[in-house]
């Protein structure tokens, strides 16, 4: 399995890019999210990767983050979501953007994604609603990962160009929630109920830390008089 791929890049295509590793030149499929963050032709840059084999095919898919390839894994697990129809949805959301929505039941936000009707959408909701909490949970964990640490920080060796920018700011918003939605959880909060708060607040305060999602989820989950 190869699990991660860390070299330069030769070639930016409309949905993937060819990383050459020591001579060696991969082809990684890529949301429109992480193709855009990506640096130049020619720079150095690092994946995480998913390869996908089939009977007449290896493909390899690559991600900026653990949590973004838990839930490009998670989506798959939907029938009817192959590998491209995941990595749609990650470049219409992103991570914390599926997660928000499908924790929130909008089978319109993952609709939105190119090739996702409307009952592809529903049964990605459905099936995956209550799983969603769990990976919400686990998310600050998976971004602050130290493998994640090295791709994004490292020096490059003496010989190749600047390291890859750092992972899109929904990594951090992804990070908040999490921590926002362990809190909640440790507070005695049913996961299901915080989830759902923390993805209310999320999406009404993009920008809110740890601290504002907490207090904005705590409002949200108040007995209403």
């Amino acid at each position: 399995m190869i699990g991660k791929i860390s070299g330069r890049i030769d070639h930016r295509g409309s949905d993937h890019v060819l990383i050459d590793v020591r001579g060696v030149g991969y082809i990684v499929h890529v949301s429109d999210r992480t193709l855009a963050a990506l640096p130049g032709v020619g720079e150095a840059c690092a994946l995480y990767t998913e390869l996908l084999v089939r009977e007449d095919l290896l493909q390899l898919f690559g991600f900026p983050t653990l949590l973004e390839k838990e839930w490009h894994r998670l989506l798959m697990t939907v029938q009817g979501v192959g590998a491209k129809a995941a990595m749609a949805i990650l470049s219409a959301l992103g991570a914390e953007g599926a997660a928000r929505a499908i924790t929130l039941g909008d089978a319109r936000a993952i609709q939105a994604a190119p090739g996702v009707g409307p009952k592809l959408a529903q049964r990605v909701v459905l099936e995956l609603k209550a799983k969603a909490p769990g990976v919400m949970a686990k998310g600050a964990s998976l971004l602050s990962d130290p493998v994640l640490d090295e791709v994004i920080e490292a020096p490059s060796p003496p010989t190749a160009r600047p390291a890859a920018k750092p992972a899109p700011k929904g990594a951090a918003r992804a990070a908040y929630s999490a921590d926002a939605l362990s809190a909640l959880l440790n507070l005695g909060y049913q996961q299901g109920d915080a989830a759902q708060a923390v993805a209310t607040a999320a999406a009404e305060a993009p920008e809110a830390d740890t601290a504002s999602l907490i207090r904005l989820s705590l409002k949200l989950l108040m007995p209403k008089a």
